[in-house]
């Protein structure tokens, strides 16, 4: 039976595949899919440092280890959701307008652009298969979604908690590089993301921040709300206060 490794590149994920090698295992085809911002320009939608570390560092990894890895792309793109209209829409004056930012908690990114491409390929599968994925064995809700199913989790196999599927990853030099400033993965236009991670974004990937600052000027938009409700300019401007406090906090730590 075929065996698929669904693997987002965060530390649950990459630890599932890591515990396969280690244990021996029919080695599984990898997948992961790859939010993109812009496609046509080649924009990801992924951090940068963690799509950088996803191909240069730890696909290569995988490959020399004799996996074969698969990354997949949606059809369509942020700016496809962002620009889209609701032509089903139940409210007739919202027809006519372009849907704007993604609403936190709801975020269509993830599952069209994350979750659809998985599925369009494992529709390509012939045959049983079964996936695993990247739950830890102190995540028993999570765990819960997974009977009945073809989904396992080898961490809850080999009794793997969050802690030591971090430990793990960081053991073999496959701990993405987005830890060190952020306890999650994500896209960078998240508007799920805490401020710290947001003002990471906007402090060293500034011509990312740009792209979003430019969306938030366009006319006819549904949504506005960049992150719960509020604007680009504000969270902005909340960005700007997180970064002077950061600063000061810093300085007086500095103080002899």
């Amino acid at each position: 039976m075929q065996t698929f490794q669904c693997w987002s590149g965060g530390k649950n994920s990459t630890a599932s595949i890591i515990l396969e090698h280690i244990n021996g295992l029919p080695q599984s085809t990898i997948i992961m899919s790859e939010v993109m911002f812009d496609r046509k320009r080649g924009i990801s939608g992924e951090n940068p440092q963690h799509i950088d570390w996803i191909h240069n560092v730890a696909i290569p990894i995988f490959e020399k280890w004799g996996y074969k890895v698969k990354v997949l792309r949606a059809d369509i793109d942020y700016l496809d959701l962002f620009y889209g209209k609701p032509v089903k829409s139940p409210k007739p004056e919202r027809r006519d307008k372009h849907r704007g930012f993604l609403l936190a908690g709801m975020c269509t990114a993830n599952r069209d652009l994350k979750i659809k491409p998985i599925r369009k390929f494992l529709k390509t599968v012939e045959g049983k298969y079964v996936q695993y994925v990247g739950i830890a064995a102190d995540e028993p809700v999570r765990l819960k979604r997974l009977e009945g199913s073809n989904r396992i989790s080898l961490l809850e196999r080999y009794g793997y908690t969050e802690q030591m599927a971090f430990d793990l990853c960081k053991s073999y030099g496959l701990l993405s590089p987005v830890y060190e400033f952020s306890k999650r993965g994500g896209c960078w236009f998240c508007p799920s993301a805490s401020f710290s991670e947001i003002a990471y974004i906007r402090q060293h990937y500034p011509e990312l921040w740009t792209e979003l600052e430019k969306l938030s000027h366009t006319p006819n938009l549904i949504s506005y709300g960049f992150k719960y409700r509020r604007t680009f300019a504000e969270v902005d401007g909340e960005v700007d206060r997180y970064i002077e406090r950061q600063k000061a906090a810093e300085s007086t730590q500095q103080v002899p």
